[in-house]
């Protein structure tokens, strides 16, 4: 498939409202695809361009992407940033642009205006596989020109396209592709389109982690499905709670396992018998950062491990905040000092495989005791009961004790990879909380002119687009708001008097007093005194709030 043929498909997508009608378009592209074009198809129009698990990321922002963008046309880079202010879209900005695209000059070397016009990589139209290799010679550039060579492969990407390509080359470059194909949608895709059960397409990614790979399965009948395992050092999505209270959980389930939740950074922990690897809650892979959790864990098994588990920080024996964890977990220079200065507990909660054998689909139960099993440290400490007064007894040993609160998990559910659902629920007495990703934001005022004052929150949809919920402006620090500038100030991809709007990728947790309905969001809904809680750069966006959850507060909040 040609990237003109891909853009084509998108434009019709984009067009496109209803859902069946989406996933019927898609259904009927993939058993087009050769087994090379298929799973980039897959993940392109998903917005993807690795799998989910891979190490590979594209690190560029929108400042490189207008750098690249202004080499190849006939104007300057404030023209580009004014036409992309004028838009509030990268994608349409940059097909705008590219109508006005600089025209090579004769012979080698040739020249127009000042910049040289580079000669072609690929003379001839991309297909997907083409695309596909100048994403990864960006992924995998490093040192100190890394980002010369980086801008050097995105500007012979946009010298050879069109510009209906390019609004959606450049949408892909962001990772943001805006036409609605979230994960749910291409499930039911790949089902409808190689004639597969939804059910066993969701499984298989839960298991691999690639809607790519299992569209390649999926082609080879439903047996391919059924038999997928996890694998060792292709990190899976780990499991997610709801907000929830022990009376009613108990009431909906007897008999919970109720475990201390710990103010910390989840880590899912990988070994065989030659290797061990740690990967953060966003699946990043951090073994080289936590050389004491490795080690730790290495001591506590000799088995050929998947677990789930949590770091927290210690001192004199108490758990220090979650902000001092992400400090070991960001370092990449000078660890053995700052492991010194910091230590770090591992608590294990969950084993997902053991010795060649996949356990997700196993119930809690029957994995507990294997996890017990399989090691001799660290498990996190557990208690069964269908007794609300003594789940409440356990509820007040984990805040005595410093922690955040208690899970409270059913006994009989598997373990579902990145689904947030009743078999997980959290308690915790702090104010009612909702992670958020950060879309927007005002200028600040009087000191604060020079910093971001008050940021605009989304929530995801049904398709998994974002969609605004609410603003925040108060519970920040000056140190927190340079902070988050610092974080954000080459994020911005649209500028217009005193409002930016930001290529998506921070989360903030919010804390909240109430829902309630709103027309001046396009959510339908606001949140009532919000208030920053904390960055939580251990989450991804695709971790947010959904528009689901937030209706279900707000109809038990009504209640």
């Amino acid at each position: 498939m040609q990237l003109l043929e891909f853009a084509r498909y998108c434009e019709q997508l984009e067009k496109i409202s209803g859902r069946l009608e989406m996933i019927d378009l898609v259904a009927g592209v993939l058993p087009s695809l050769d087994d090379r074009e298929l799973p980039l198809f897959v993940r392109f129009i998903s917005g993807r361009i690795f799998p989910d698990w891979s190490p590979l990321k594209l690190g560029i922002g929108p400042n490189l992407l207008y750098d690249a963008i202004t080499f190849v046309v006939d104007g300057t880079r404030e023209d580009v940033i004014g036409e992309i202010n004028r838009l509030g879209d990268v994608g349409l900005a940059v097909e705008k642009i590219l109508t006005r695209k600089k025209i090579e000059g004769s012979g080698a070397g040739g020249r127009t205006g000042t910049a040289t016009i580079q000669q072609s990589l690929f003379p001839q139209d991309f297909d997907l596989p083409a695309v596909f290799r100048e994403f990864t010679a960006i992924a995998e550039a490093g040192g100190k020109s890394s980002q010369q060579a980086k801008l050097s492969h995105i500007q012979n990407l946009f010298q050879n396209i069109t510009p209906l390509e390019g609004r959606y080359l450049a949408r892909l470059l962001m990772e943001d592709l805006r036409i609605g194909m979230g994960e749910g949608n291409m499930r039911d895709a790949i089902a409808r389109g190689f004639g597969v059960e939804p059910s066993l397409v969701e499984h298989a990614y839960q298991a691999i982690n690639d809607l790519g790979e299992v569209a390649i399965l999926a082609r080879t009948g439903a047996r391919a499905l059924e038999d997928v395992h996890i694998r060792l050092f292709h990190p899976v999505k780990m499991m997610l709670a709801q907000q929830g209270t022990i009376g009613e959980t108990i009431r909906d389930n007897g008999a919970v396992a109720a475990e201390f939740k710990y103010d910390g950074s989840r880590f899912q922990f990988h070994r065989s018998k030659d290797a061990s690897g740690l990967y953060s809650r966003k699946l990043e892979d951090v073994t080289t950062a936590l050389p004491d959790i490795i080690e730790a864990l290495e001591s506590a098994t000799g088995h050929d491990v998947i677990l789930d588990g949590e770091v927290i920080a210690v001192r004199d024996g108490k758990p220090l905040p979650f902000q001092t964890v992400l400090r070991r977990f960001r370092r990449k220079y000078g660890v053995e000092s700052m492991r010194e200065e910091i230590r770090l507990i591992p608590h294990v909660f969950d084993i997902l495989y053991l010795d060649g054998e996949t356990l997700i689909d196993l119930p809690l139960s029957e994995r507990r005791a294997k996890l017990e099993s399989a090691m001799n440290a660290h498990v996190a400490p557990q208690l069964v009961s269908d007794d609300p007064a003594e789940v409440e007894t356990f509820y007040q040993q984990a805040l005595d004790a410093g922690h955040e609160g208690i899970m409270l998990k059913v006994v009989a559910s598997p373990y579902t990879p990145g689904v947030r659902g009743k078999n997980w629920i959290k308690i915790k007495p702090s104010v009612d909380t909702l992670d958020l990703a950060v879309i927007g934001a005002d200028w600040g005022e009087g000191k604060r002119a020079h910093y971001f004052g008050s940021f605009l929150l989304a929530c995801q949809d049904e398709q998994g687009d974002l969609t605004p919920l609410s603003k925040v402006a108060t519970g920040f620090s000056d140190e927190q708001l340079g902070e988050v500038f610092d974080l954000l100030k080459d994020r911005v991809i649209a500028s217009q008097g005193k409002e930016v709007s930001f290529e998506p990728g921070l989360v903030f947790e919010i804390g909240y007093s109430e829902i309630q309905k709103s027309p001046n969001y396009e959510s339908g809904f606001a949140l009532r005194f919000p208030r920053f809680i904390r960055i939580r750069d251990d989450k991804s966006v695709d971790e947010i709030e959904t528009l689901d959850s937030v209706r279900e507060r707000y109809r038990n909040q009504s209640k």
